[in-house]
């Protein structure tokens, strides 16, 4: 049982003891370092259950406490905060637990229950990936990562939408414009060759909707009666019915964008272990839809089209089936939702998808609980924020998005630039100095994107990313260099770093560094159950922030006394290691040196 674990305990068993009262959970926080103490046990979530003064209250859970375990030694109450200092024997047993434990707060994959199922990126195969895109998936991969993390089985997939209007607009413009080339020929990625046809009808269509309105026809009579837009809506059809020329420019131009993508994937160090492609689940769910009209779920209205009515639940009608017979994207996210839980061992599904498909998925989760699918209550929608430049908001008609191979690239260069400023690296081959200013770039990247809580816009800076001050990536890779140059010289020095210590004390920021490490285990079930990876990346700078702290007020090499030199070793060893493995959760590698 850990330190924190035994602190939750010895509460239930205080306020049980005082109150009669059995608590569910009690709310244990790291202390403010403002105050003194440790651990803050939260007494106000306390008072829907203990009539009275919250100081009064915590001073009489604190006095049992401190009275029937050896695990405190001061305590201290400030209003509904009950604030305990730990003895160091109890931070010492979870202390040489963790320097005993590689994998500390990680468990193992659990086999026997079913997992989940994560959905990222999910892109459409007419135009590259951009700065949304990437947000995307280093979300997705990061929550898939931390999940598995705690012993889940986790499946990482997407939904590639190869079919639509979409599709065939760039298809329609590589015909006619063209002119027969290729990824080959033109030295591009796929997905930027057929993106860049993406515009291309963007463009022709806008010119076209322009002399339709100087020949009298209103704006929106001209956008529906733009030959370009007939053409392709014409070319769905075809690719609806089957027609062979189509289909195998179809093929061949989604091919190009499909190997666009994986190397884009590769370079952002992201995968997935399945992968669904909308083309092959469009026609699902239209069966479901008939079992839900006759249980009652679904109505019929006069014109044959069929629907959901929601506003009881506060949400409105939904349409789950065109009065052709066709189906609508809810038709599709129904069916592929079924799909996969037959195709894969798993019970639960997030779907990492912007804020602007908020509505949606409240509807399809409500939609599917109500088919009486019991699953359907372990639905959560990853909803994220907007990312925007400096330079303002992005149009992919317009071709004005940030392409995610160039940002990559920038980020890369940039930390280049500023690593060579620093002038560290002056005893580095080319090879190695090319692999840190890519783990650098690419930890930058991720971690500023990270480190935001998923429901906020923000504001990504590639500057302001690739500091090696405050709270960046490069700031913690620097972090644990700089640990690791430490202990390379204790080796040198033939110095055997302990995997179990005893000492009498601590001093008051070693307690800080191993309060942090024992709450490792916490953070990382935190992150998992909210789906934030905005908690790990935060424990991490907030850890190797609290060592830069460590070493600047003790020795480690320089100590003379020689157990107080190991124990310290000890603790930055496992410092770096946990910076290592929360990092790596994170989709983000730390450099051995810098």
């Amino acid at each position: 049982m850990t330190l924190f674990q035994q602190l939750e305990k010895i509460t239930k068993e205080a306020v049980k003891s005082i109150f009669s009262i059995d608590l569910e959970n009690v709310e244990i926080t790291l202390t403010r370092k403002d105050q003194n103490g440790d651990y803050t046990i939260m007494v106000f979530p306390m008072l829907r259950h203990i009539k009275g003064n919250p100081a009064i209250i915590g001073g009489q859970i604190g006095a049992y406490i401190k009275e029937n375990t050896d695990l405190i030694t001061e305590i201290e109450v400030i209003k509904g905060f009950l604030n305990i200092t730990v003895s160091a024997p109890a931070f010492l047993i979870d202390f040489n637990r963790i320097l005993s434990d590689e994998v500390y707060g990680t468990k193992g994959e659990d086999t026997t229950q079913p997992g989940v199922m994560v959905e990222y990126s999910s892109p459409n195969t007419n135009k590259p990936l951009h700065l949304g895109h990437v947000r995307n998936n280093l979300l997705g991969y990061a929550v898939a990562n931390i999940i598995k993390a705690t012993g889940r089985q986790v499946n990482k997939t997407q939904i590639i939408n190869d079919r639509g209007i979409h599709i065939c607009k760039s298809m329609l413009a590589w015909e006619k414009y063209g002119n027969g080339e290729t990824p080959e020929s033109t030295g591009l990625k796929g997905d930027k060759l057929v993106g860049n046809y993406y515009v291309k009808f963007d463009q022709e269509y806008k010119k076209e909707i322009e002399v339709l309105i100087s020949q009298g026809k209103t704006e929106e009579e001209a956008k529906k009666q733009a030959p370009s837009l007939v053409a392709a809506q014409q070319m769905l059809q075809k690719w609806e019915q089957g027609d062979a020329e189509v289909v195998a420019l179809w093929k061949k131009m989604n091919s190009w964008v499909y190997k666009g993508f994986e190397t884009t994937y590769k370079n952002l160090g992201v995968d997935f272990d399945s992968l669904y492609y909308e083309s092959n689940t469009y026609l699902l769910g239209k069966d479901v839809v008939q079992e839900g009209l006759d249980k009652g779920v679904f109505e019929k209205d006069p014109d044959g089209s069929i629907w959901i009515d929601l506003t009881e639940d506060g949400l409105d009608r939904k349409i789950v089936l065109r009065s052709d017979g066709t189906s609508v994207y809810m038709t599709q996210d129904i069916g592929t939702a079924i799909q996969r839980v037959k195709d894969h061992d798993i019970n639960s599904m997030v779907y990492t998808v912007g804020n602007e498909q908020d509505y949606h998925f409240k509807v399809l989760f409500l939609i599917l609980q109500k088919l009486d699918f019991d699953w359907a209550e372990n639905l959560h929608h990853l909803s994220y924020g907007m990312v925007e430049l400096p330079s303002g908001k992005m149009k992919s008609r317009e071709g004005t998005v940030v392409d995610a191979d160039d940002l990559v690239a920038t980020m890369i260069s940039t930390a280049e630039e500023t690593t060579r400023e620093r002038g560290k690296i002056d005893d580095f081959s080319e090879e190695e100095a090319n692999d840190l200013f890519e783990m650098l770039g690419l930890g930058a990247l991720k971690y500023f994107l990270l480190k935001v809580e998923p429901k906020k816009r923000m504001l990504f800076d590639p500057k302001e990313s690739i500091d090696f001050q405050g709270n960046t990536g490069p700031f913690i890779q620097y972090t644990h260099a700089r640990i690791r140059s430490i202990l390379r010289k204790a080796v040198e020095q033939n110095l055997n770093i302990p995997e179990k210590v005893t000492v009498d004390a601590f001093a008051p920021i070693e307690v800080e560094l191993v309060t942090l490490l024992i709450n490792y285990q916490d953070t990382l079930s935190r992150a998992a159950e909210e789906y934030a990876p905005s908690l790990m990346a935060n424990y991490c700078y907030d850890l190797a922030k609290t060592f830069n702290s460590f070493y600047g007020e003790l020795t480690v090499m320089n100590e003379e006394d020689e157990s107080v030199k190991l124990m310290r070793l000890a603790l930055i060893k496992a410092v770096a290691d946990t910076l290592k493995k929360g990092m790596k959760l994170l989709g983000i590698e730390v450099p051995e040196r810098m």
